[in-house]
C-alpha cells in the first residue's frame, strides 16, 4: 500500500535534491551537473557580500511576520463574533462567503487588486470624491506592503476562522449553561470559558507558524510587484527567481535558496519542539 506513495516521494522530492550541488558550482547548462566548474563556497560568500541581500532578508522576515500576526488575530476575532451569533443561517452564509477567496489563485486575485488600486481604480475614484489627489498605490514603497499584507489576510482569514470555530465547538456547552445560571455576563463567559477553551489551539497555531518566517509568499508578490517597489517588496524567493532565471546565475540562486531551506528547516524543528512543550502536539 505504501509503495506508490514512496515512489512518488522518491521521484519528486528525494531525487531532485541532487540539484543542491549546483550551489557549489559555477553551473553551466551546456556542461551539465558533472562537468561544471566546482567553486566551493564562493556563491555563499558572494551572496553575503551583496549590498541588497540585507534588505531582501529584512523584507522577507518583516512581511512574513506581519502576515503571521494578521492571520492569527483577524480569524480569531471573526470566529469569536460568529460563535456569538444566534442566527445559524446567517452564520453559515457568512462563513461560506469569507471562505471563498481561499480557493482563488493569486494570479486571479492579483489582477483584481491591481485594477482596484490602479491610478484610475475604484479606490482612487473614491478618495477623489473627497477632493484628494490620486495615489500610486502599486508603485509606492509606503503603500505596497500594507496592500500586500491586507490582501493576504483577506484571502486566508476565512480558512483560519474554520480552525478556530472547530476549536470553539469542542467546548462543553454545559459550561456556558452553568455560567448563565450563575449570572455570568457574555463578556465573562468569553473571558473565563471561551478563551481558556481555545488557548491550546492558539498556542499550537502560533508555534507552528514560526516555520513560515522565511516564507513571505512568492505567488502573491511575484504577481503584484514591480521594479519601483523592490525596496519594500523584494523577498528571498523573488530575488532567487530574478537571479536564476533572468540573470542566469544558477549557482548563486541555488545557494540563496539552499540557505533559506536550511534556516526554514531549523525553524520548523524549533516550532515543533515549542508546540510539543506548550500545546502537547506530537506527530511522532
Amino acid at each position: 500500500m505504501l509503495l506508490p506513495g514512496m515512489v512518488i516521494v522518491l521521484l519528486f522530492s528525494i531525487l531532485p535534491m541532487v540539484g543542491i550541488v549546483i550551489a557549489f558550482q559555477d553551473f553551466n547548462p551546456g556542461r551539465g551537473l558533472f562537468q561544471s566548474e566546482w567553486v566551493g563556497y564562493d556563491n555563499f560568500r558572494y551572496m553575503f557580500e551583496l549590498p541588497e541581500i540585507k534588505q531582501v532578508l529584512m523584507n522577507t522576515v518583516s512581511i512574513a511576520i506581519m502576515k503571521i500576526i494578521g492571520n492569527m488575530i483577524f480569524p480569531l476575532m471573526f470566529a469569536l463574533m460568529l460563535h456569538e451569533t444566534v442566527f445559524l443561517r446567517i452564520k453559515r452564509w457568512v462563513q461560506t462567503i469569507v471562505y471563498l477567496p481561499h480557493f482563488l489563485s493569486w494570479v486571479i486575485l492579483s489582477g483584481i487588486l491591481l485594477e482596484i488600486f490602479s491610478y484610475r481604480g475604484v479606490v482612487n475614484q473614491f478618495i477623489g470624491w473627497f477632493g484628494f489627489e490620486p495615489i500610486l498605490f502599486i508603485s509606492s514603497n509606503s503603500w505596497f506592503r500594507p496592500i500586500l499584507v491586507g490582501s493576504d489576510i483577506w484571502k486566508e482569514f476565512g480558512f483560519g476562522t474554520i480552525i478556530y470555530l472547530a476549536a470553539l465547538t469542542g467546548i462543553n456547552p454545559a459550561l456556558y449553561e452553568a455560567a448563565e445560571l450563575d449570572g455570568a455576563s457574555r463578556w465573562q463567559r468569553l473571558r473565563y470559558i471561551t478563551m481558556p477553551g481555545i488557548t491550546t489551539t492558539i498556542i499550537l497555531l502560533a508555534t507552528l507558524s514560526l516555520g513560515n518566517v522565511l516564507n513571505a509568499g512568492f505567488d502573491q508578490i511575484f504577481n503584484m510587484y514591480n521594479a519601483r517597489v523592490y525596496d519594500s517588496a523584494d523577498i528571498i524567493d523573488t530575488y532567487v527567481f530574478r537571479a536564476g532565471i533572468n540573470n542566469l546565475q544558477y549557482g548563486f540562486a541555488t545557494a540563496v535558496g539552499l540557505l533559506k531551506s536550511v534556516v526554514s528547516f531549523v525553524l520548523i524543528i524549533m516550532s515543533y519542539v515549542l508546540a510539543s512543550r506548550l500545546a502537547n502536539y506530537r506527530i511522532f
